[in-house]
């Protein structure tokens, strides 16, 4: 057999033994992103859509940091926050269009109404979760035009 030939199996052998061993880490990899995007609808379902302080906490870590400069932070921030929703806005909701994972992140494209019959606003959460938890949030929200400058729509 010819130098470059031997090479070139040596090679493509040793790719198959990596591909091997990197494959369990790659599935484990993405069950455990697919686990925290359930844990994430299912928080945020129970948080903003219920208002269920109760339910919603189990999905925390040990701490929780909150990076919307209009929140109060922390675990007892978010639960006085839910008090405010069942206070002033009983009937919002919040619509999930898009929901990604990438690590230990999970990403929401959500459409949320406060009060029936308005547009609404658009927003994107971001949340870190540490072992399964959600221990960080940020938030970008953008309010829905009577008229928009294109055909797109927001979501």
């Amino acid at each position: 057999m010819h130098k470059g030939a031997v090479m070139r199996s040596l090679f493509i052998g040793l790719i198959g033994l990596l591909s091997l061993a990197i494959s369990p880490a790659l599935a484990a990899d993405a069950a455990a992103q697919e686990a925290n995007k359930k844990a994430v609808l299912e928080f945020y379902d129970a948080a903003l859509n219920r208002k269920d302080f109760d339910a919603a906490a189990k999905f925390f870590g040990p701490h929780y940091i909150q990076h919307n400069p209009t929140a109060p932070d922390g675990i007892e921030g978010f639960k006085a926050f839910l008090g405010f929703l069942r206070e002033r806005f009983p009937d919002s909701r919040s619509e999930i269009k898009r929901a990604f994972a990438d690590g230990d992140y999970v990403i929401l494209h959500v459409h949320s109404v406060r009060e029936k019959g308005t547009r609404g606003r658009a927003i994107v959460d971001i949340f870190r979760l540490e072992n399964g938890k959600i221990v960080e949030h940020w938030d970008v929200v953008q309010e829905i035009p009577e008229k928009a400058a294109n055909t797109n729509g927001m979501f």
